[in-house]
């Protein structure tokens, strides 16, 4: 199945996003790793941001559209740049988006058979991962949100 993309190598138009009546702001998260003790801002040096979540019935990803712009809000708002997307939609509903961005990649993985999303966020340091997980975790309207934070290259771990 061929991936679409969904700027077509353009820059992404803005989403006129409107907060949602419905939704709680407040969406429990289980921090681990460095970033249970982290300071919130954008953080230095090569990290995954790895979250595991349930999804709700009022989870918005069946709508591909919805689901990249709600992402790119999410990006937006801890200073990243998204710079073209790609998505494919399996048979069952299940999805997997990935937005390019100036910082590096955001890819969402869903599986509804199991109400399973995971989203993985790679950065090279000049984003906020921690707010743009805590956006998705509330703009998806996630429930069970764990996440974790690990530093990569071949520095990382020693």
């Amino acid at each position: 199945m061929p991936a679409k993309s969904l700027f077509g190598g353009r820059p992404p138009l803005p989403h006129p996003a409107q907060a949602r009546p419905d939704a709680d702001p407040a969406v429990p998260a289980q921090w681990e790793g460095p970033l249970a003790a982290a300071p919130p801002g954008p953080a230095a040096g090569k990290l995954l941001y790895a979250v595991d979540a349930a999804l709700t019935p009022a989870s918005p990803v069946a709508d591909i559209g919805e689901l990249t712009a709600l992402a790119s809000e999410a990006v937006t708002a801890g200073g990243g740049h998204v710079l073209d997307a790609s998505h494919v939609v399996f048979p069952n509903g299940a999805v997997t988006l990935v937005l390019i961005l100036a910082e590096s990649h955001l890819a969402i993985h869903t599986w509804p058979e199991d109400n399973l999303i995971a989203i993985d966020l790679f950065s090279c340091g000049a984003i906020d991962g921690r707010r743009v997980a805590a956006e998705l975790a509330r703009l998806l309207r996630l429930d069970r949100v764990r996440i974790r934070q690990i530093e990569r290259g071949t520095a990382a771990g020693r």
